[in-house]
């Protein structure tokens, strides 16, 4: 069965944004988190005719703001014919989007509703696309009696194509089966990846799991250190399925670099559930490198809700770097600043390929699992041997001699009892 994710937003269509004046949403005089869902909106291909923005003092449960603030929105949104959207900046109830939809007589979109349409519109493999619907259904089943009246006024846009045609005909029991199929499916695809990393170990591959806030310039990060040929775009969540790509590091070490699906702040907590197949790369990998955009006028709280993320999955005890990316755009001031506060960064810039080599020194250095060194005396015909350990191994101090070949070489497991009889008896090493 082809695997189908579905949008619910027709090209351009007009969309109002509505954002809200909290303390975690501001920066100074900035609401950063009103600017990120205009971003997530041209990302999703609407076309923003109008922003406001509201001070609450309390949410009301029935419409989230007041009575007095619904009738101001009704009154904004006649002043556009073709509009049919409002866009919240939160994440609302069931009742507070059927509620709003018949007091405006229009499509509710809240910030989880969003950005699972962007989702829908950019998953590319099967895999990205079974784990978007199954996000989409959990989001979907609670609220699907409301999405049925809705369907039923005859608006133009918003919410009359896909699901409509395809998901939303099926009642809730059809729906639920739908979505535990997925998870089955998923369960699958878990398993294989699995089996992926351990093939990984054998060969001596060392994980490194590219992650971090949306934007912050993974893949272009991925694609100057690879030659991968990731999509990069200025737009939030560019790249959805996972990309992995062998980088020969110095002393022949070998790294798959992993590229990940960007966070945000409110990340909704179905797609970390959907997610957790890609998201157990970061997960089980040797090495997590946290790519966080510096210029960012709000990169400390970008950097919060990416660890947020990581210990929700269980990855923060792993070995984590902190990259500050797109350092040539940084003044001198601001750079000192990042300095100071995360002293154990490492900066760089993508872009430019930067100070690609210290990152990778802080790799290898903060790699799990060191395998233990041994001092090796290989007789002097045994070239192959060498070869070997070389195409497995990190080698140092290779000397030929008249009677020997001798070396110092970083051993996985699987070569151990291959290379026992050589070792040196002055060095000793675990088995």
């Amino acid at each position: 069965m082809k695997q189908k994710t579905f949008s619910t937003l027709p090209i351009k269509e007009q969309a109002l944004l509505i954002g809200f004046q909290e303390a975690g949403n501001m920066i100074g005089e900035r609401n950063v988190s009103f600017e990120e869902l205009s971003a997530l909106a041209e990302t999703a291909g609407l076309e923003t005719v109008l922003k406001t923005e509201i001070k609450l003092r309390d949410i009301n449960p029935a419409t989230y703001i007041g009575a007095g603030k619904v009738k101001e929105l009704a009154e904004l949104g006649a002043e556009f014919p073709d509009l049919h959207l409002y866009i919240f900046d939160t994440e609302l109830s069931n009742a507070q989007h059927k509620n709003l939809e018949d007091a405006l007589q229009a499509k509710i979109m809240d910030r989880t509703g969003l950005i699972l349409e962007i989702f829908a519109q950019r998953a590319r493999t099967k895999e990205g696309k079974l784990q978007v619907e199954c996000a989409q259904l959990s989001y979907l089943l609670p609220r699907l009696t409301g999405l049925w009246s809705h369907l039923s006024r005859q608006y133009a846009g918003a919410g009359t194509k896909g699901p409509g045609e395809t998901q939303l005909e099926l009642d809730k029991r059809k729906a639920r089966a739908r979505l535990q199929r997925l998870r089955e499916e998923l369960a699958d695809i878990r398993s294989n990846r699995e089996l992926q990393r351990k093939a990984r170990q054998k060969s001596r591959e060392t994980a490194v799991a590219l992650v971090g806030y949306t934007n912050a310039g993974k893949s272009t990060l991925m694609n100057a250190l690879t030659k991968a040929d990731v999509l990069v775009e200025d737009k939030l969540f560019a790249t959805l399925d996972p990309t992995s790509r062998l980088y020969k590091a110095k002393n022949n070490e070998q790294l798959v670099f992993i590229d990940t699906v960007g966070f945000i702040r409110h990340l909704p907590h179905g797609l970390v559930e959907a997610f957790k197949a890609t998201l157990e790369e970061a997960e089980k990998a040797d090495v997590i490198v946290h790519v966080a955009d510096a210029s960012a006028p709000d990169t400390i709280e970008q950097i919060k809700a990416v660890e947020k993320v990581l210990s929700e999955i269980g990855a923060d005890k792993n070995p984590r770097i902190l990259a500050l990316n797109k350092k040539d755009a940084l003044s001198f001031a601001r750079y000192h600043e990042l300095k100071a506060m995360y002293p154990e960064a490492v900066f760089i810039s993508a872009k430019e390929k930067d100070n690609f080599e210290a990152l990778l020194d802080l790799i290898l250095e903060k790699r799990k699992a060191p395998r233990p060194w041994a001092r090796l005396r290989l007789p002097p015909d045994r070239g192959d041997l060498v070869a070997k350990l070389f195409a497995r191994c990190t080698v140092r101090d290779l000397e030929y001699k008249e009677d020997a070949i001798t070396l110092e070489a970083e051993i996985p497991k699987d070569l151990r009892a291959e290379f026992f009889p050589y070792r040196e008896k002055s060095q000793g090493e675990q088995s």
